[in-house]
């Protein structure tokens, strides 16, 4: 089975050096830098002062992310996935989590499915952002790793297939979809049985996601802080579900095509 293959069954695949390690450690320079005017008290070699479990870091566009963003190694992947000159590509990675050890949840650990886009011009509440089956304002969700990731370094958890059953929960909604809070809710009850994998790797690694797939935060309990932006894809179009060749669409279109028992849901 291929990678593409792999996309479409269970919603993410792994593009190892998507970015070159340097790339990934030119950021952290950046970043920890920012940590440090957000929190000045906090000393990159002095794990006494790490006291909260996440720094929230805003967008940054310096050359090192753009980079990371335009590498052609991920661009490849993105086209692949979504198609050639159907999607925007990005100079910014977006706001990064630095999730540092510690015994405290950040609280943000809920199993959930990003929202796309806005019903409301003016509402800037994400939980109010709403997400549709043609998966309107996001082609992927992208997990950009600037540090090493192993499994007790706050990997991003993944449930595997889950952006199956979350095509069928948006099917009856039409084009002004659901909100992205509720749809969670029932998107973490319909997906529960499904088999959970860890976003691990190195620096320079990239997941590519299903816009879709039911993910979570979960607490740091390794040693060093964990360095990761998770910024979406934006399409150049609107997606065809009914006849769209990507394998986006292809996995949204076999979805609705499966039989509910097929794919782990809960009845």
């Amino acid at each position: 089975m291929d990678e593409i293959e792999m996309f479409v069954r269970d919603g993410f695949v792994r593009v190892a050096g998507a970015f070159g390690e340097d790339v990934a450690a030119d950021c952290r320079t950046v970043l920890w830098e920012d940590v440090r005017r957000q929190v000045p008290s906090l000393d990159p070699e002095d794990p006494a002062t790490w006291t909260e479990p996440v720094v929230r870091l805003g967008d940054h566009g310096e050359e090192p992310f753009r980079l990371a963003a335009g590498s052609p190694r991920l661009t490849e992947a993105i086209d692949a996935l979504v198609g050639p000159g159907r999607w925007r590509p990005r100079e910014s990675l977006g706001s990064t989590p630095v999730r540092f050890p510690s015994e405290r949840s950040a609280g943000d650990d809920g199993w959930h499915v990003e929202g796309s886009f806005r019903a409301d011009a003016g509402e800037f509440d994400y939980f109010r952002w709403r997400v549709n089956l043609a998966s309107k304002d996001r082609a992927l969700l992208m997990l950009f790793l600037f540090s090493e990731v192993g499994d007790d370094d706050a990997p991003t958890r993944l449930r595997v297939g889950s952006h199956r059953p979350v095509a069928r929960l948006l099917a009856p909604y039409g084009e002004g979809g659901e909100e992205m809070l509720p749809l969670s809710l029932r998107a973490a009850e319909a997906t529960a049985d499904l088999p959970v994998t860890l976003a691990t790797g190195r620096p320079g690694d990239v997941y590519l996601c299903h816009p879709f797939l039911v993910h979570a935060a979960q607490r740091h309990q390794g040693s060093r802080p964990r360095f990761m932006a998770q910024p979406g894809v934006l399409p150049s179009g609107p997606f065809d579900v009914e006849n769209g060749t990507s394998p986006v669409e292809v996995a949204i279109r076999e979805a609705l095509a499966e039989k509910p028992e097929r794919t782990g849901q809960r009845k």
